[in-house]
């Protein structure tokens, strides 16, 4: 069966079952119209009261995915490519949302930004986060500069921790085994080693968490040959969280993390310069600290989130670098609810970045934001915004967003309308300013505006279906040739997302979603024109779950010109419960059809792999 066929057959198939799903009366089905979003507003908003299409990946949507990393999950959702989430453990990764690239995507953890001011993006390596320490994401595409400031053009990600435990002492274990092996290699060698153990609980007023996970992958090669060399892969993530509960208004929450990674990687060695098998390194240590007090009063709140985060990176190779950062970030914000209908925020978000090059250089931003939610209840809504970034380096930019939407009540849900238009405002990061390789000291910052509409139709019946048009440009598009410089045109990327999820019956649920990205100005490399992600899960009972995930990448081209076909994957997951639920026993098998294809030209992909799981809660 070719691809083309296989795309129109799970096509064919998700609409064959939106129709059942239409049908289907199930009395005991979740009622989706409850869900709450906080991302693209930080109010707790229900998603009709919304004027995005927000993605959220809940708790049970993690522990159905055990066994996988961060960035596969997330790329499972519409509109987004994280490029090298299929290849060797250590490849670096690319945040494409909207057809944008690193630069333009913002992570969050528990509210508080995160990035790395040496790598050339500034962006934060999802390579370091461990999913079993992973309550909940929130993904909000579109620009949304006016809330999170710098970076925040095509994507918000917001990463929540797991939370403590409300028993006194409570605790978790989980390890991971499994394959590691390429599509013409298929030995079953067990070659993949995950473990975390987390342990956390609640006295009085006072709660914490402790959490360690290591994961250790061998067996491939990062560079495709004849004769591979080993490329293995670590990295230990430990995360300790307290908070303190004062009184009924006041709280205080801290935390403290370390990140440490190591992987071979394969490079361009001289003389000659072209990929291959090399023994070249890479090393990343990170340490983070932070404290978020919180005070709550009649009508509103205020909220300080504080972090200093500390950076060593080096790269072994015939290029070496080494690289030592450091960032502070305050972002203070007041929240005052008027009304049932009338929601605002004022804050001011504080950041500096450090990094040394060939000398220690550094920015700072400064930058107040305001943002209003007015809700009418009478189905019309509006979420706006604007910020004055004000950047050492470039001056003050204003930046805006305006985000109306109008819902109707159906009798069994609500059918929604939305529509926005936000500007954002990027700064060159100190790497492509002062860098080892190519720095331009001399780059204008780039300057975005999305402009986007849709539908949304949400049902009791757990039927939700929406439709999103996105049209971004960018001007000032800071590219690499020789070296840094700014593009002369302006790019231009418009596109669809397509997303349901149908619950057919209690025990059957399906979701589907569907991306068109198109570039008409500009170069975006490994960005497929089409994409489609669509699952199906079926609870044999309580205790016993079964799913099956199909992925779809369309065309794309590469560095040199060099156009990568289309490939479909196939993924299987199976749990089982035992013990009054206190033990699970989990496989996950990922490209279970062995497909052989590429997705960074020259580097190796992943084929068949097959992870057990164990996982016990004490």
């Amino acid at each position: 069966m070719n691809k083309r066929t296989t795309v129109f057959g799970v096509l064919y198939m998700c609409i064959s079952l939106i129709g059942i799903a239409q049908q289907q009366v199930d009395s005991t089905a979740v009622e989706q119209l409850s869900e709450i979003v906080v991302t693209d507003s930080r109010f707790n908003l229900k998603r009709e009261n919304s004027g995005k299409t927000v993605i959220k990946i809940s708790k049970q949507d993690i522990e159905r995915h055990q066994g996988k990393t961060v960035s596969e999950l997330i790329n499972t959702k519409s509109g987004i490519e994280i490029n090298g989430s299929r290849s060797v453990e250590g490849q670096n990764l690319g945040y494409f949302v909207r057809g944008g690239n690193n630069r333009q995507v913002l992570v969050l953890i528990d509210g508080v930004q995160v990035n790395d001011p040496s790598l050339v993006a500034n962006e934060f390596d999802l390579r370091l986060m461990d999913l079993n320490s992973v309550e909940s994401i929130e993904i909000i595409k579109g620009a949304a500069s006016t809330l999170y400031g710098n970076a925040a053009a095509t994507a918000v990600i917001n990463i929540t921790s797991k939370k403590p435990s409300n028993e006194t002492i409570s605790g978790q274990f989980l390890t991971v085994v499994g394959t590691n092996q390429s599509q013409d290699n298929l030995k079953n060698n067990v070659s993949s080693f995950s473990n975390n153990v987390t342990v956390s609980g609640t006295i009085n007023k006072f709660n914490y968490l402790a959490s360690f996970g290591n994961r250790f992958v061998d067996g491939l090669s990062a560079a495709q040959s004849d004769t591979p060399e080993i490329d293995p892969f670590s990295r230990y993530h430990t995360n300790i969280r307290m908070g303190y509960d004062f009184n009924s208004g006041f709280s205080v929450k801290g935390f403290l993390s370390y990140d440490d990674l190591k992987t071979d990687i394969d490079g361009y060695p001289a003389p000659t310069y072209t990929f291959s098998d090399t023994d070249d390194r890479y090393y990343a240590k990170q340490k983070r600290v932070g404290l978020s007090p919180q005070y709550v009063y009649e009508k509103g709140s205020f909220h300080i989130n504080a972090a200093f985060t500390d950076i060593d990176r080096e790269t072994v190779s015939d290029f070496s670098s080494y690289h030592k950062a450091k960032s502070y970030i305050v972002d203070s914000y007041n929240k005052y609810i008027f009304n049932k209908t009338f929601y605002t925020i004022v804050g001011l978000n504080y950041g500096h970045y450090n990094s040394v090059f060939s000398e220690e250089e550094s920015f700072t931003n400064a930058d107040p934001y305001l943002n209003v939610v007015y809700i009418s209840g009478h189905g019309l809504n509006f979420n706006m915004g604007v910020r004055l970034n004000n950047h050492s380096e470039y001056g003050s930019h204003f930046v805006y967003s305006v985000n109306p939407s109008y819902s109707v009540t159906l009798n069994q849900g609500y059918i929604k309308a939305f529509g926005s238009y936000a500007t954002s405002f990027i700064a060159p990061n100190l790497s492509q300013l002062y860098g080892f390789f190519g720095a331009n000291p001399d780059l204008d910052p780039e300057e975005n505006a999305t402009l986007e509409g849709g539908l949304e139709y949400n049902t009791k019946r757990g039927f939700k279906l929406s439709g999103v048009y996105f049209n971004r440009t960018e001007k000032n598009t800071i590219i690499y040739t020789t070296g840094y410089e700014n593009a002369d045109t302006v790019a231009e990327v418009r596109g669809v997302e397509i997303e349901g999820q149908f619950d057919v019956l209690e025990e059957l649920d399906l979701t589907a979603n569907y991306t068109f990205t198109e570039l008409k100005n500009g170069i975006r490399l490994r960005v497929p024109k089409h994409k489609i992600n669509t699952g199906i899960g079926y609870s044999f009972s309580e205790r016993t779950y079964v799913s099956l995930q199909y992925q779809f990448v369309g065309d794309r081209v590469d560095v040199g010109d060099v156009k990568l076909k289309s490939f479909s994957l196939v993924d299987l997951y199976v749990s089982q419960r035992i013990l009054n639920n206190k033990v699970k026993l989990f496989t996950n098998v990922t490209n279970l059809l062995n497909e052989d294809y590429f997705e960074i030209f020259g580097f190796t992909t992943r084929g068949r792999n097959i992870n057990f799981g164990l996982q016990i809660n004490l």
